[in-house]
């Protein structure tokens, strides 16, 4: 089990309002992706519920995430087998779930629901989601894990209490890294927590991933531009023909990554062009998931955005 020692506060915070006369019902835990939310839901969750340690899967924790992609896959996940996800969670999850909210709690007198991520639900989802917000069954508490907070409805977060997860030092990263990928190379070691961008789950990623030539072809887009548009070709070939969604996910966290580096040293001009780039990919990964882009226009599109960040003279088609 990882240590996270951005926690602290999050833990005041979640610990202070348990002992305290009417504990807040819906939760959001909102920070970059890789900062351990997750794990911290389950904890407080477990911790809610009275959980013992020695019960593994509690009944009183429901987790809603991403479901099998459609009937077919569903039928390979009831067969045991691989099964390609969907891209957001379900309206159906909701029902399905608030289906399960009109029964007493199994174990005792409360109940969790953890959604993760919940920016990535389909807005009539979201909208289901808001009547148990308003109207939540007694002892029932949610858990929002979200890594783009301003993606959820604002009448949703509204009637959530939020608790911030910060970035990671480098320090911290290095630590962790060595504690759980002890046997990886220096260099790529090093490549990872330049990419990190204070995210432990990004360095990891990263590894796993093998991002080292993505990110190198980033870094010179960001540097030099592209007017050849070689360096976007070489791209398309690092981030591959058919990435998945977590290799997409990684690719764009990484290239945001990457922007947000360059903006303290840069001049204001281009601190304006940064900002400007760093918007924009933020708004395509959110689209990207939803609409079925093509891969390799994809990569064009986040290399465009790239080389234009460096003063290139072409505009992104975005």
């Amino acid at each position: 089990m990882i240590d996270w020692p951005n926690h602290t506060e999050a833990w005041r915070e979640w610990r202070d309002a348990m002992q305290g006369s009417r504990m807040h019902h819906g939760w959001i835990l909102a920070g970059k992706s890789g900062l351990g939310k997750h794990a911290f839901a389950e904890a407080a969750a477990r911790e809610l519920v009275g959980a013992a340690p020695s019960v593994e899967h509690h009944p009183d924790i429901l987790l809603l995430t991403y479901g099998p992609k459609d009937e077919k896959e569903e039928r390979k996940r009831a067969d045991g087998k691989e099964f390609e996800l969907a891209r957001s969670i379900r309206i159906s999850q909701i029902r399905e779930m608030q289906h399960r909210l009109t029964t007493r709690p199994t174990l005792g007198d409360r109940r969790v629901v953890i959604l993760n991520p919940a920016d990535d639900m389909e807005r009539n989802a979201s909208n289901a989601l808001l009547k148990s917000l308003e109207e939540p069954p007694k002892g029932t508490f949610f858990l929002l894990v979200t890594h783009r907070p301003a993606q959820l409805l604002p009448t949703i977060r509204s009637r959530c209490r939020i608790l911030r997860f910060p970035l990671l030092s480098d320090e911290q990263i290095a630590l962790m890294i060595d504690q759980e990928a002890p046997l990886v190379d220096p260099a790529r070691r090093e490549a990872a927590l330049a990419a990190a961008g204070g995210s432990l789950g990004s360095a990891l990623t990263f590894l796993e991933q093998d991002l080292s030539e993505a990110a190198s072809l980033m870094r010179r887009l960001l540097a030099d531009g592209d007017a050849g548009f070689e360096k976007r070709g070489q791209l398309a070939k690092a981030i591959g023909a058919r990435p998945d969604k977590q290799r997409l996910r990684a690719i764009f966290e990484l290239a945001q990554s990457l922007v947000a580096e360059e903006l303290p040293n840069a001049h204001r001009q281009r601190q304006l062009a940064l900002i400007e780039a760093h918007a924009a990919l933020v708004k395509l990964s959110t689209q990207a998931p939803t609409f079925n882009f093509d891969a390799g226009l994809l990569a064009q599109e986040i290399g465009s955005l790239l080389a234009r960040a460096a003063g290139a003279s072409e505009r992104a088609n975005v």
